[in-house]
């Protein structure tokens, strides 16, 4: 054999051989939350990267932006699409795809139990939501639970536990429509607007409440909220996911890495997600918000007349899809 044609293929062994070890140069990926820095998600984020950068022998390394940094979640899911982000842990924008609100179904699942079935990387919401996204190049790769929702008050209704009594008090809701059926199904008149602004609302009294978030998203909100209701109006269930393109482009054996890594995400976070919730309970209890504690009857009349008049509405904007994650009347 031609002395050159050895040299070339030696070279060539030796360059395959130091990809396999993790001499290839690596690549440095931006992912995104929405919560501060040293936060449970954010803890769980940097074991990730640790995780994805030791597996990779050092290919993939993930640089973390905490705190809304690169945006809020729905510019940074325009960013994802776009591929000038490569993951993102939090929640889906509605506007692009009406069909997204299916994840924020109000008062699918009640308990931690029901919530493990329906939100999950191996769901039927968890597949559906994923064959919506990937038309913006997004690829869902699993999840990270955070809390069942409750509504925040500067002030006690009268009634809070009847839905059919008008409360009489303005909340913010985000902008997506699902919230908006269910404050007013509740009782409320919902104002939408995004949580950036939520806090200046409460302080200058433009509203009067907040609806979206849960105990723990509201310990940010000390000296400024009096009340919480636990109604449990929607599971909070923040998607990992990145850039479809850049999933498609990876070795099989990096996408297995990924994604063992993020669902081992999500299992690690269901085993202590429960008693996070109690947790951040008592820390609005300790901080001087009062909780209204609802009995089985009101928690189903809710439940009931919101499921009765939102979720036909909700079926209409999503199609069949809708029918095979709840049980549709």
């Amino acid at each position: 054999m031609n002395k050159t044609v050895v040299t070339a293929l030696a070279c060539l062994l030796l360059l395959v051989f130091l990809s396999d070890r993790g001499y290839a140069e690596p690549q440095r990926w931006k992912i995104g939350h929405v919560r501060p820095s040293g936060s449970a998600v954010d803890k769980d984020i940097r074991v990730l990267a640790d995780r994805i950068k030791t597996e990779t022998d050092g290919t993939i390394l993930l640089d973390i932006y905490p705190a809304n940094r690169l945006g809020d979640y729905s510019v940074v899911q325009e960013r994802v699409s776009f591929g000038e982000v490569e993951m993102f842990v939090g929640p889906f924008a509605t506007a692009i795809d009406k069909r997204v609100e299916l994840a924020f179904t109000p008062f699918l699942v009640s308990t931690w139990q029901e919530a493990k079935e329906v939100y999950s990387h191996d769901s039927i919401l968890f597949r559906k939501m994923g064959a919506f996204l990937e038309a913006q190049k997004i690829k869902i790769i699993a999840g990270w639970p955070v809390y069942f929702g409750g509504i925040a008050l500067t002030a006690k209704p009268a009634h809070p536990g009847d839905p059919d009594i008008s409360k009489d008090m303005i909340i913010r809701v985000p902008p997506i429509r699902s919230f908006e059926l269910t404050a007013k199904e509740l009782g409320y008149t919902p104002y939408p607007i995004t949580w950036a602004y939520a806090k200046m609302g409460l302080k200058t009294g433009m509203v009067e409440g907040i609806m979206g978030g849960g105990a723990e998203g509201y310990l940010g909100l000390k000296g400024v909220i009096r009340y919480y209701l636990p109604v449990k109006d929607h599971f909070e269930y923040w998607f990992v996911y990145m850039n479809l393109d850049l999933w498609n482009g990876l070795s099989e054996q990096n996408r297995t890495i990924i994604a063992d890594a993020c669902q081992e995400m999500e299992k690690s976070r269901y085993a202590v997600a429960e008693a996070d919730e109690i947790a951040s309970i008592e820390k609005l209890k300790d901080s001087g918000v009062e909780v209204v504690e609802f009995n089985d009857a009101e928690r189903s009349a809710m439940r009931a007349k919101v499921r009765k008049n939102v979720w036909p509405l909700m079926r209409q904007q999503i199609g069949e899809d809708f029918d095979e994650i709840v049980a549709f009347d």
